[in-house]
């Protein structure tokens, strides 16, 4: 089996970090979020997967590589034939752009997978393929009830679990709560339906058309399963992914640690980092390789990626700090951060709610407003 992971998003809601890489790598509880989406599809059989990438797609190439889990990884560069020049250039080509650019490498099996890179779910694929095997229509989506339909592609079923009718991002009197959960079983005859060299939304363009010819079926999932695209997302996927037990890195016996130093529950902490005595870690708190806390430190809520250091009295809460970033002394980060990799922020420093901190700048007096320093 063949699969396709839609990995081209700017995550523009995760700036600044992802301003240095790809949403797609932010660690859930210390492993890339994608390579956990590549786990689970090679426990159900897929051998090679097929990453549509555009954004800072380099990295990815350069972090992945050319296998993983046992399967093999190829790349499909997102190009838009451009209106002027005629020629072939990189660009957004939306979803199903991305999935038409991709044909010559999905074109040998009759069904494949197609995957939202930011979605996290524990849902069994095989599963979905199944009833779609059983289903005999061109396209299965999987569907999970959400409390806000707004947000999402959402549709109404009929008795058979033929979707009736599917309406992205509905602004009023949603036909239902069941959203598109960014898991696809297509066909080959997908892309007699998606245009080449142009940008296509397969939300907007293509389901509707696939529902009105009742070759659209939906499979509903009741599993973990989360959108990661807005920063309270990624702290709450972190949780619930720790919550469920999904972590294997859950190192804290192995890391240095000071004396009373408290671990809560649903905590990830990579083995070499090192937390100073007094300090209490969690709940819900992720720590990257190499990370180093001082005395008397709490922190909750929150992801910390490799190679920070925080120091002594500082207290962090339901933010994410980048990479090699250095807090100093009696700091106080709260709620909604995000601090950019090599960020300096100096003792005493209070950062208020949804503050955001661009990379290597270097702070020194409180920041009280929400806001952005570039």
């Amino acid at each position: 089996m063949k699969a396709l992971i839609l990995a081209g998003g700017f995550g523009t809601r995760l700036h600044p970090i992802s301003c240095t890489r790809p949403k797609h790598l932010f660690p859930i509880a210390n492993k890339p979020l994608i390579d956990l989406t590549l786990e689970r599809l090679a426990k159900c059989g897929v051998k090679e997967v097929v990453l549509a990438v555009n954004f800072m797609a380099h990295i990815l190439e350069n972090t992945l590589g050319e296998s993983r889990h046992g399967m093999t990884l190829r790349y499909s560069r997102d190009v838009a034939l451009g209106r002027e020049t005629k020629q072939l250039s990189q660009g957004a080509l939306g979803t199903g752009g991305s999935v038409k650019q991709a044909e010559k490498l999905l074109r040998e099996k009759k069904s494949f997978f197609v995957l939202n890179g930011d979605i996290l779910t524990n849902s069994d694929y095989m599963k979905i393929m199944e009833e779609h095997q059983n289903n005999e229509k061109i396209a299965t989506i999987a569907l999970h009830r959400v409390k806000d339909p707004s947000r999402y592609g959402v549709v109404e079923l009929k008795e058979t679990n033929c979707i009736e009718r599917f309406i992205e991002k509905p602004s009023e009197n949603p036909p239902s709560n069941l959203a598109n959960a960014g898991i696809y079983i297509f066909n080959q005859e997908i892309f007699n339906y998606i245009p080449a060299n142009k940008r296509c939304s397969i939300e907007r363009e293509i389901f509707p058309k696939l529902a009105e010819e009742d070759e659209l079926f939906g499979h509903e999932i009741k599993d973990l399963w989360i959108d990661v695209g807005k920063p309270a997302d990624f702290i709450k996927a972190n949780r619930l992914w720790l919550e469920a037990g999904m972590a294997s890195n859950i190192n804290s016996m192995k890391a240095r640690l000071g004396k009373n130093t408290e671990i809560k529950d649903s905590v990830a902490i990579e083995e070499d980092a090192t937390i100073g005595q007094n300090s209490i870690i969690g709940p819900n708190v992720s720590l990257g390789k190499d990370v180093f806390v001082g005395y008397e430190v709490r922190i909750k809520d929150s992801i910390i990626f490799p190679h920070t250091i925080i120091s002594d009295f500082t207290t962090i809460n339901g933010s994410i700090i980048g990479e090699s970033v250095s807090i100093g002394k009696k700091v106080k980060i709260e709620r909604g951060c995000l601090i950019g990799d090599y960020a300096l922020i100096h003792d005493n420093v209070t950062l208020a709610q949804n503050v955001k901190i661009c990379p290597s700048k270097k702070i020194s007096e409180d920041i009280l407003k929400p806001t952005s320093i570039m």
